[in-house]
């Protein structure tokens, strides 16, 4: 089971990444997280970078080094990671990597009430998906063959990313070979359930109550 961290924003294991690299102050924490592609890998806002860097310092992850003006420009604080702040950062990517936790995909959203369109849409929006999917997995294919030169340490969040977008395109493209042969489970019935409105009797469970999904 995860813990409860101090501060939980993933921008926070970002930035603690960043800072053991060398202190920094804030502007320059953005500009080094998206030079190094951060803003693909982990899903923030931006606008709570300062946020999070003062919450991080107020949990003694982070400790201000300096902080000055030069000339009209804005005053600037430099931050240094703690000892507390590398062992948060060691302790969290530790049960990042070992731990699966529950993720909530807007695609596993949308299948959960896939019903409520029809067999048929979904099989034109699936086509759609199939052809988005091939486009992207031959982009990221691209990008990761420009890449060879670096170290493949770095770009292991690629490869992971891809293998998942390969996954799901071979899953999606399995469910609409189902769909277009007739072939899936209920099939008959959820045609009937979206030409008629009425609930059929192989979806009702005991107690009137559906099987779970909105179909």
């Amino acid at each position: 089971m995860a813990k409860r961290r101090k501060v939980s924003n993933m921008l926070a294991l970002a930035v603690l990444s960043a800072v053991t690299m060398r202190p920094m102050h804030p502007y320059e924490m953005a500009t080094t997280l998206r030079e190094h592609g951060k803003d693909q890998d982990i899903k923030f806002k931006w606008g709570s970078l300062y946020t999070v860097v003062q919450n991080l310092e107020k949990h003694g992850f982070l400790k201000v080094v300096e902080s000055g003006r030069q000339g009209g420009r804005p005053e600037r604080t430099v931050y240094r990671i703690t000892d507390a702040g590398r062992e948060e950062l060691l302790d969290w990517v530790r049960e990042l990597m070992a731990v699966p936790e529950p993720e909530f995909p807007r695609f596993k959203a949308a299948l959960s009430v896939a019903g409520v369109i029809g067999p048929d849409e979904m099989m034109d929006l699936l086509r759609q998906r199939i052809v988005a999917l091939e486009e992207q997995i031959t982009e990221m294919r691209a990008t990761m063959a420009a890449a060879s030169a670096v170290p493949r340490l770095f770009l292991i969040e690629g490869e992971f990313d891809l293998a998942l977008r390969e996954a799901e395109l071979a899953w999606v493209r399995s469910l609409l070979e189902e769909l277009t042969n007739g072939t899936l489970p209920g099939l008959d019935a959820w045609r009937s359930y979206f030409r008629t409105g009425e609930m059929p009797p192989e979806f009702i469970v005991e107690g009137g109550a559906g099987t779970g999904k909105d179909i």
